[in-house]
């Protein structure tokens, strides 16, 4: 954590601020360990202040024993103005991304009852944090390498089961089930399971609606483990898989190794989605392929770097991201398949080891 604000502050400094409020909750958990669910960082270069209420005091003290604890009760008019005692005049960078409209106009009425010259100037700023946390520590590597096998053997043991009369909430539920029984805290995003023609849309969700041989289902899920995210999807059939589906999958399973063995540190977001796309393109289908390659997976499920059409962002080592491309098809379904993958000594090492295709029921 310590390493963090150090890098946070030379950030500030590039930025020419003079401290930053952090609001978001994953980048307050990332700079601090603390994980409750409400409160505020502020951290300038000779400082490190946790302000929360009475909930988290113990919590706070526990998780963040390098922050100094700033007691908040009741509203910002009564704690935010001692917060900023001595920072009159200073430019504080506050997260515009997560800050509300309506936080921001309490924030500043609430700054207001301080002399002018006592009053720091709160000044937006974007992914300031978020940068940092776009190159994962060997730590961080290694926490969501947990998460991603756990999201493994979850998917894995739940397909080998599937068989037709299975509703989709029920495959939902049983990947669930053994993520809670072994070890995962949580979901890290709704199961999506879709079955037949409901595969056509790329986050349908679950219905009680009953599998039936001789079609794809689509499932994509991940677990949270320490607060760290898998993102994972496969593809499977129930029964003996016909002409069109094996030309559709083979289609999809070619796009996504080409992007796995081609992705290079250096390409931007795009270059890494256009891979991908080139190949689905060229077999014709191109325009069922609508959304990005991938995207950035840490403490939250999405973040960046984008891979994605009009991506700029430049992909390099220590980057954990998804690898992600899908063709759907309007009244017979879709395909997606779906691995994590981390950027190491200039390529891709695949974190996702469930199988590619199994042939269920």
């Amino acid at each position: 954590m310590d390493q963090r604000v150090t890098r946070l502050r030379a950030a500030l400094e590039k930025h020419e601020l003079d401290g930053a409020l952090i609001s978001n909750a994953q980048n307050r958990r990332y700079l601090s360990g603390f994980t409750g669910s409400a409160g505020y960082l502020l951290i300038t270069p000779d400082d490190a202040v946790i302000a929360t209420d009475f909930r988290y005091y113990e919590q706070s003290a526990a998780q963040a024993p390098d922050f100094r604890l700033h007691k908040t009760v009741g509203g910002f008019d009564g704690w935010l103005p001692p917060l900023f005692a001595g920072l009159g005049g200073k430019k504080i960078g506050f997260e515009a991304g997560d800050m509300t409209v309506a936080t921001h106009q309490q924030a500043r009425k609430a700054l207001a009852t301080l002399t002018e010259s006592d009053q720091p100037k709160l000044t937006p700023t974007t992914n300031l944090v978020e940068a940092l946390r776009l190159y994962k520590e060997p730590a961080e590597i290694e926490a969501l390498q947990r998460a991603v096998d756990l999201g493994d053997a979850a998917l894995t043991d739940v397909a080998a089961r599937v068989e037709p009369g299975w509703t989709e909430k029920q495959v939902a539920w049983e990947i669930e089930k053994y993520i809670r029984e072994h070890g995962g805290d949580a979901l890290s995003f709704d199961t999506i399971v879709a079955g037949g023609p409901w595969g056509a849309m790329p986050h349908a969700y679950p219905r009680e609606r009953k599998l039936e041989s001789g079609e794809g289902v689509v499932i994509d899920m991940g677990c949270d483990i320490d607060g760290y995210m898998s993102d994972l999807t496969r593809t499977i059939f129930l029964g003996k898989p016909d002409d069109q589906f094996r030309k559709i999958y083979d289609i999809v399973l070619t796009a996504q190794l080409t992007a796995e063995d081609m992705v290079k540190p250096g390409m931007t977001g795009e270059e890494c989605h256009m891979i991908a796309h080139n190949v689905i393109d060229a077999a014709g289908y191109g325009e069922t392929f609508g959304h990005g390659l991938g995207h950035g997976i840490g403490l939250q499920v999405h973040e960046a770097p984008r891979v994605a059409r009009t991506s700029n962002d430049e992909l390099h080592d220590n980057m954990v991201f998804t690898i992600e491309p899908g063709i759907y098809i309007t009244g017979w379904g879709g395909v997606r398949i779906e691995d994590m993958v981390v950027l190491e000594n200039g390529k891709a090492r695949v974190m996702s080891h469930a199988p590619k295709l199994q042939f269920v029921g």
